[in-house]
């Protein structure tokens, strides 16, 4: 069966390169959410395997929807990858008591993010 990801991005460029390489690349069914309650709403949803969030989006940003959907038992233990332009240290340290499993920088190559997916899909396995 083929694992279902959900990616969100408000950035059309991003979104769409990454769903792309998820889709082409790594033979993903994926679903796409331009802001963080879209996400949330989808999650809720579609019930993704994996879910890929950018962290600056409208509505709500990359962690309050890492949060919200953390909030849901059915999504305890989804992987959540953040994206995110920016590696301070407490962005990072935010992502994880976000409920993050990963946390990514851009810009990066389309394998490095496709190889982690299928790494964090076979160790929930």
């Amino acid at each position: 069966m083929t694992a279902k990801i959900l990616v969100a991005d408000d950035e059309p460029d991003v979104l769409f390169m990454t769903s792309f390489s998820l889709r082409s690349l790594g033979g993903f069914q994926v679903f796409e959410a331009h802001d963080g309650a879209e996400a949330v709403e989808m999650a809720i949803r579609e019930m993704p395997d994996l879910i890929v969030l950018d962290i600056k989006m409208p509505r709500l940003t990359g962690y309050e929807a890492c949060r919200q959907i953390r909030k849901q038992e059915a999504f305890r233990d989804t992987p959540i990858i953040l994206l995110s332009a920016k590696g301070q240290k407490t962005e990072i340290e935010e992502g994880w008591e976000a409920g993050a499993t990963e946390y990514m920088l851009k810009p990066y190559a389309p394998v490095t993010l496709i190889g982690r997916v299928r790494e964090l899909l076979s160790s929930r396995a």
